[in-house]
């Protein structure tokens, strides 16, 4: 299943999280500010290749989607064109 490291705090995932409900995308969200078990999850994942791009510009790095293959994307829209 698709997961999702995010936080409500975050207006990208606030958007990436309702267009995904809406397009009827299965996934877990998981809350990097409300569960430290998450946070950590979600720190190991910014070691890997694909956040260099995300570090270099200072930012945080979500939402950031994990596929079930163990790929990351920050691109929540391919899954929405998915079901469509």
């Amino acid at each position: 299943m698709l997961k999702i490291y995010g936080s409500p705090l975050c207006k990208d995932c606030v958007i990436c999280k309702a267009e995904l409900e809406k397009a009827g995308v299965e996934f877990l969200y998981l809350d990097i500010t409300g569960n430290l078990l998450f946070l950590k999850q979600f720190l190991k994942l910014r070691e890997r290749s694909e956040f260099d791009t995300v570090r270099e510009k200072g930012q945080i790095g979500i939402p950031c989607l994990l596929r079930e293959d163990g790929s990351l994307t920050f691109d929540w829209d391919e899954f929405v064109r998915e079901k469509s």
